[in-house]
């Protein structure tokens, strides 16, 4: 708590300064030669799906520290990483699908990269719904983790979806064998908002980890009243962590 109180200011500042300087540069960048002016929503859609596929790569790593380890650290920082990991997978498909509309002539297609990136968006809103529904905490965590190491599989599937497949979406261009298929002048913005989503996903992930502390804390508080005879207090001290 005390790491994340002296974190939390610095990675702000870090974050408006690398979102200051992505959206310049996206806005300085010149158009594509084909996809004119169209192609600005690149710098939105694709640092989105990378940091979509980060979360949940963190997500399956804490959940391996909570299943091997037991700690509820690891716990804690898988919980609180599935609704921002669901919200970048959301804008990915929405700037996808206004992205496709010029390109291809339509919002949606079942490709495989959309199709398995849509499948990423239902996984994360699986996981969520899931720790709503068990109350238990340890019954929680442990079906969450089992879940997140078993949806882990589609993260390559999205990945190499473009590679194993014929689809319409465009092949890897940042990240690929012979060298970055994108000019300087258009790939150093999107690698700027790539780092900019990064880091604001780390933000408010440290802000949501510490809110997820304060929330146990409370309902082990609850728990303890309730014991002692004080079902008055506990309740609204549920009430608080359920709000």
């Amino acid at each position: 708590m005390r790491i994340a109180a002296k974190l939390v200011p610095v990675l702000w500042g870090s974050t408006a300064f690398a979102f200051a300087l992505g959206l310049f540069g996206t806005f300085a960048a010149p158009p594509d030669y084909q996809q004119g002016e169209t192609v600005r929503i690149m710098y939105i859609h694709v640092p989105a799906a990378w940091t979509a596929m980060l979360a949940y790569t963190f997500m399956a790593v804490s959940a391996l520290g909570s299943l091997v380890w037991r700690h509820p650290l690891a716990d804690a920082a898988q919980k609180a990483a599935a609704p921002l990991g669901a919200a970048f997978t959301f804008i990915c498909l929405v700037t996808g699908s206004l992205w496709g509309k010029p390109m291809w002539g339509t919002y949606w297609v079942w490709d495989a990269r959309l199709t398995s990136m849509l499948v990423l968006f239902l996984i994360y809103l699986g996981l969520i719904g899931l720790w709503q529904t068990i109350e238990d905490p340890n019954r929680a965590a442990r079906a969450a983790s089992i879940m997140t190491l078993v949806g882990f599989v589609n993260i390559p599937i999205v990945k190499f979806s473009v590679d194993w497949w014929n689809t319409l979406h465009q092949p890897a261009s940042v990240l690929r064998i012979g060298g970055t298929a994108i000019a300087g002048s258009m790939l150093w913005p999107l690698i700027v908002m790539a780092l900019a989503y990064t880091l604001l996903f780390a933000t408010l992930h440290v802000m949501a980890v510490r809110n997820e502390i304060m929330r146990r804390r409370v309902r082990r508080l609850a728990i303890t009243l309730a014991a002692a005879g004080e079902p008055a207090t506990a309740r609204m001290l549920a009430a608080e962590v359920t709000s």
